[in-house]
């Protein structure tokens, strides 16, 4: 209510990062540093202080404020060595995965009925596997500073042997080795929690060189949705018995010579022979051009009650690895769609994408709640449903036959549409893994099927909004 004849200006510049202090020993805190700077102009000699606010927005909403006071008035409107008045506060905590809302402004405020100059920013924390967010309690026990320094050697073409340090937060490991389209797995679970060197034997059905194994630990904090390590599957060294690595060396140099003798009879022949043809003047020089097929972009639409920690998740980065795909997912652009709107970020897309694809699956309940439930990304996290908004956009491309070709089922274990979606029938289906080889084939080459139009008439008038 007091009124001033002069207020000051608003802040040059406002910026966030996340730091680490040491609570106690080997504890943890980890903080917001916010940093401003005062404009260098006349209004900073009526500043007395500066009042930082900071709303967090994840599965709670948090507000809270902190008012820093300048204990001298300003004389200068730079600091005597040059440059422009810097502060910073650090204090206020950093929770995972949460979008932060910071906003400041000089005080005095400015008077009634009169624009109230301030600076925002927004800053949202980053998971357990960024460098800062790893030192987080409940990240250390989900194993971020863990390093089972994994190393993984294929024995013979049906064993593959992985050997990595285990952790004392759990004793039982798991390891997942996946070669283009076939997945193997092994357990391991120890008497004691320590950390041992230790090995996890994994039967393979076929090549496994170069392919990528996957360390699941399950540790008591954490359960099945701890942190995942990987690594790659090479050739284990070969031991063998001094004396017949001497034969082999004894043989071999007996052959040494005769080998580089016909590298040079080959290598005479050959410079002969394009001197000859230059000279007839019938040389045609011609370079293979190697052809590398473009990554398209695919849209995943799922009804809300999948599971998407263990079934979208996957499914995208088998996308991304197997089928050089760019997957437009709705949970990666929460921010653009609260700006556009559902239904015009759905339009905007579906123009975007090279196919669209529906993801089914009929095994969402006990998987999905008794392992992910509670998680990020769970079926209980509140969230627009897009599912139904994509089969309406679908129904519209139906009647008018265009755009049709870009539709794609994919599910998993048995097809599971829903009557009031049974116009999807229409769409070409492929079920993982059986159909695998067929679905990246269909994707990479985005051809229109031959049978689409005959069906488009058979459900052209099964499609309700919904």
């Amino acid at each position: 209510m007091v009124s001033h004849t002069l207020t000051p200006g608003d802040l040059g510049d406002l910026r966030v990062e996340p730091v680490k202090t040491t609570v106690a020993t080997e504890d943890y805190s980890i903080v917001m540093n916010i940093s401003w700077i005062l404009r260098a102009d006349a209004s900073i000699h009526l500043l007395k202080a500066t009042k930082i606010c900071v709303t967090g927005k994840s599965n709670f909403q948090s507000y809270s404020c902190v008012r820093c006071n300048y204990t001298e008035a300003f004389q200068t409107q730079t600091r005597p060595a040059g440059g422009k008045w810097k502060f910073s506060y650090t204090g206020f905590p950093v929770e995972l995965n949460t979008l932060y809302f910071i906003g400041a402004h000089n005080i005095p405020n400015a008077n009634m009925n009169e624009d109230s100059p301030s600076l925002s920013v927004n800053f949202t924390s980053p998971g357990c596997l960024d460098h800062v967010m790893k030192y987080k309690k409940m990240c250390i026990k989900a194993g971020s500073l863990w390093d089972p320094n994994i190393t993984a050697c294929k024995k013979d073409e049906k064993t593959v042997e992985v050997n990595f340090t285990t952790s004392p937060l759990g004793n039982k490991y798991r390891a997942v080795i996946q070669n283009n389209f076939s997945i193997a797995t092994s357990e391991l679970e120890l008497v004691q929690s320590e950390s041992t060197r230790a090995s996890i034997i994994v039967p393979v059905t076929e090549g496994s060189e170069g392919a990528v194994v996957q360390l699941v630990p399950y540790f008591h904090s954490c359960g099945s949705d701890c942190i995942r390590r990987k690594g790659t599957v090479m050739l284990c060294p070969q031991t063998s018995d001094p004396f017949p690595l001497d034969n082999s060396r004894s043989v071999l140099s007996g052959w040494i010579p005769l080998l580089l003798l016909a590298l040079l009879v080959a290598t005479w022949m050959l410079v002969v022979g394009i001197y000859l043809k230059q000279r007839r003047g019938r040389i045609k020089t011609s370079f293979p051009t190697t052809m590398l097929l473009p990554s398209i972009k695919v849209l995943v639409v799922y009804p809300s009650e999948i599971c998407f920690h263990h079934t979208v998740c996957y499914f995208t980065e088998f996308l991304q690895n197997h089928c050089r795909s760019e997957v437009i997912l709705d949970k990666w652009q929460k921010k653009k769609i609260a700006e556009m709107g559902p239904v015009q970020w759905l339009t905007t897309q579906k123009k975007a994408a090279d196919k669209i694809i529906f993801l089914l699956s009929n095994d969402v309940n006990t998987v999905c709640d008794g392992t992910c439930g509670k998680s990020e990304g769970s079926p209980h996290e509140k969230s627009q449903d897009l599912f139904p908004l994509a089969f309406n956009l679908f129904c519209s491309d139906l009647r008018s036959q265009i755009h049709v070709p870009k539709y794609m089922v994919v599910y998993f274990k048995e097809a599971d549409i829903k009557d009031s979606y049974n116009a999807l029938n229409v769409c070409p289906k492929y079920r993982l893994m059986k159909d695998a080889t067929a679905f990246c084939t269909e994707l990479l080459h985005a051809e229109k099927p031959m049978s689409a139009q005959k069906r488009l008439r058979a459900y052209h008038n099964s499609c309700s909004f919904v």
